[in-house]
């Protein structure tokens, strides 16, 4: 917010004049408030394992993170990039795979990941579109320029935070928002069914969508509610939806309805019992038949995982001079990939100073990051990283920029990043702003919400 002690950004000026104007207290009572209508509203995520009950409200601080029009129009121009490189690598993986063959990337690498799936091999998504819907992790660093932190092509979450993040903003600082020239973000819903309704099938005028949700126990499930009721799309679970001859159905009152188009939020490997996990209860017998034979559109389409392995995202500079003939216009964040042998005895000797990902996990678990742990825990990760390296990066701590958060009575810097949510239809669109994730602990560069992260609106200006 600042660019130097007491010298507020060009952006954040107006923010800063109002809420000095305001009378004492005001700012606590408005935060209190905001407090309680997400108690009200219910909108919350939930936390497995903590003895305190796992439903919690969502944390969330008043004092909006500002991104200035300049600074916006160059995270547009490089996540579009990165979105249609990342789809083109994915069509190639499940077809040609030309990037493998001119050994771009290590065919070890593709093959020993997680998210890549045979069973999608030679699958053509309609439009040749398999990420429809992503959300892209950027931080800022001490320099203010901005890194990707990493992609999520699967199932991303937090949009619904960031529509409801909006709704508090303007009830809560109504002066201030009018005041500065915002960029709106609540055409997201429509801009979504949109999307999903260009998805059909061939020959499907009429498409019905529905929604696909583990259900009521999945960390994301106010989010799901939430955007079927926004969208007035189907919220349906696997045990609603049934396979005959290749085509999907949903069970209703009066029978089965045809549905052409599944925003799934299920994890590939959940997705079909009959291709991927035989114990799985949450996803649809044949649903992957229905999908081959082109009678229902995906989205995101199976097999994008493969493009969320964080060894993967250290090729992603290579994926997009190899697809488009271009540097990355946001850099990735220095990475090392611990099944490089050199790279691997650099990572345990500076355990201290990196932080430290499993190649498949989210959340901000399976994570070490150096500069706050301990001995033993630096030893626990030493012997993880040499059982399976394969499955490691290791990265420099950066410090991640900070933003003003209200702490009792007054404020103190917190790490922040940013997601931004795109969508691809042909054309990518980003939408402007975001979930800006705030680390609420003092000196934490953990934003994740299970790791005890809030959230703040994202207010991206206009010119």
């Amino acid at each position: 917010m600042f660019s130097s002690p007491a010298v507020p950004r060009e952006g954040a000026r107006l923010l800063m004049e109002k809420i000095e104007a305001l009378p004492a207290g005001e700012l606590a009572g408005r935060q209190h408030k905001a407090e309680q209508a997400l108690y009200d509203l219910g909108i919350t995520f939930t936390v497995y394992g903590h003895e305190e009950g796992t439903e919690k409200i969502f944390p969330f601080d008043v004092v909006p993170r500002i991104v200035e029009a300049k600074d916006w129009d160059k995270i547009e121009i490089g996540l579009k990039q990165r979105i249609y490189a990342l789809n083109l690598f994915l069509d190639d993986i499940y077809h040609d795979q030309k990037i493998l063959k001119d050994k771009v990337i290590p065919r070890e690498i593709i093959e020993t990941a997680e998210g890549f799936l045979p069973a999608c091999m030679n699958i053509s998504p309609p439009r040749g579109i398999w990420c429809h819907i992503t959300g892209t992790d950027l931080i800022r660093d001490e320099k203010g320029v901005f890194h990707v932190l990493e992609d999520n092509l699967r199932c991303p979450s937090g949009v619904s935070y960031v529509l409801a993040n909006r709704r508090l903003m303007k009830r809560t600082l109504p002066e201030v928002f009018a005041a500065s020239r915002v960029r709106p973000v609540d055409d997201y819903p429509a801009r979504l069914l949109d999307l999903l309704m260009r998805m059909a099938p061939k020959g499907v005028t009429r498409p019905r969508v529905a929604l696909l949700t583990p259900g009521i126990y999945n960390s994301a499930y106010y989010e799901h509610s939430f955007l079927a009721l926004q969208t007035g799309i189907e919220l349906v679970q696997g045990q609603d939806l049934v396979v005959q001859d290749r085509q999907v159905f949903m069970r209703t009152t009066k029978g089965l309805k045809r549905v052409d188009v599944i925003y799934r939020r299920l994890n590939d490997d959940y997705l079909d019992p009959k291709v991927f996990r035989p114990e799985s209860v949450l996803g649809v017998p044949g649903i992957m038949d229905a999908y081959r034979a082109g009678n229902v559109s995906l989205a995101n389409a199976p097999g994008t995982g493969v493009a969320d392995d964080k060894v993967v995202y250290a090729f992603v500079p290579e994926i997009i001079r190899y697809y488009l003939g271009e540097e990355a216009f946001i850099p990735n964040v220095p990475t090392f990939l611990c099944w490089r042998d050199d790279e691997r005895d650099h990572v345990l000797k500076n355990l201290e100073t990196m932080v430290v990902k499993a190649a498949n996990e989210s959340g901000g678990y399976g994570m070490l990051v150096g500069p706050g742990s301990t001995k033993q825990e630096r030893e626990d990760f030493t012997v993880r990283i040499k059982a399976n390296p394969r499955n490691y990066i290791a990265q420099p701590a950066l410090m991640l920029s900070r933003a003003p958060v209200i702490v009792g009575d007054h404020f103190e810097g917190r790490h922040v990043d940013l997601r931004p949510y795109i969508l691809h239809d042909g054309d990518v669109r980003v939408i402007p702003g975001g979930l800006t994730r705030v680390a609420l602990k003092k000196g934490s560069l953990v934003v994740n919400s299970s790791q005890g992260g809030g959230s703040k609106d994202t207010w991206v200006l206009k010119h």
